[in-house]
């Protein structure tokens, strides 16, 4: 592995031009808008991994949620209440 680092050649040192938004061009690269002419400095597109990233947020989410459900007398109840359930109960006793 050293010897690798030690053989690689790198190009001249660059950075951001003086007149460069960073915020900007990093949302440009994040969703692949370097080949619309919109950004300063050429980056690659990052969109499939931003795609991948917020899949599994929101799974890491979700899964939150599931496991905030408690049980009381044998029931689920669930993080948000009965706001959006019929309270558990059995049967066609729905009003």
């Amino acid at each position: 592995m050293a010897l690798t680092a030690l053989s690689a050649e790198f190009g001249a040192v660059s950075g951001f031009p003086a007149d460069a938004s960073i915020v900007h061009n990093i949302g440009y690269s994040l969703f692949g808008l370097g080949e619309y002419d919109v950004t300063t400095v050429p980056a690659e597109g990052f969109l499939a991994a931003f795609l991948i990233a917020a899949v599994a947020l929101d799974v890491a989410v979700d899964g939150a949620v599931y496991l905030a459900k408690r049980e009381e007398d044998g029931s689920i109840v669930a993080a948000v209440g009965q706001a959006l359930t019929d309270g558990g109960r059995d049967g066609g006793d729905r009003q």
